[in-house]
């Protein structure tokens, strides 16, 4: 899960997240994703890319790193729901996944080659599925009760959650972020 804002909470964070997409055809923008996070990649240097807004904030790098291997979770979390309805979804911490996943030194077309990879599979599964699947659920350990379909919405705003930083990184001049 993204980290909480100061004060907020777990039920404050889900309502944030899945106000991004609010609205919106959320498989839409989730298809769009993959070449919306190439734009903002597309043209930055090694060093604009590793280079962090603060010191405890994730650089582009490690966005885009965190991003791909949110995708291989939550494709992972929508086939344990579809295949066992009800079952526990696990959360994890992504701050330690980030360090053990060494996203610090991620190749950054790697890591977009895998986000579009899966998320391509997932929209796959996602556009095949029969209304009774959309409503079938799992329990997250942190946000409760998801079903399929508040996991896809919660895709895509997600997404735009980690595109509005990276807009912001890219914004920062230098002298006001840390390199890694």
């Amino acid at each position: 899960m993204a980290p909480l804002k100061p004060g907020e909470t777990a039920a404050a964070y889900k309502a944030r997240i899945l106000s991004y997409q609010e609205g919106a055809d959320f498989l839409a923008l989730q298809a769009a994703a993959p070449e919306r996070l190439a734009a903002l990649v597309d043209g930055l240097t090694t060093a604009q890319l590793a280079r962090r807004p603060a010191p405890d904030k994730w650089s582009i790098q490690e966005l885009v790193a965190h991003l791909a291997e949110d995708e291989l979770v939550g494709a992972y979390r929508l086939r344990m729901v579809l295949s066992s309805p009800g079952t526990p979804l696990q959360a994890f911490d992504q701050d330690m996944w980030a360090r053990t996943g060494r996203y610090s030194e991620r190749d950054v077309a790697r890591s977009l080659q895998l986000f579009r990879v899966l998320r391509q599979a997932n929209l796959e599964l996602l556009h095949s599925l029969s209304e009774d699947e959309w409503n079938m659920y799992g329990v997250h350990a942190e946000r409760g009760v998801e079903s399929v379909r508040d996991m896809a919405m919660h895709f895509a705003g997600h997404d735009i959650n980690h595109f509005n930083q990276i807009e912001v990184i890219r914004q920062t001049p230098p002298e006001n972020s840390m390199a890694e």
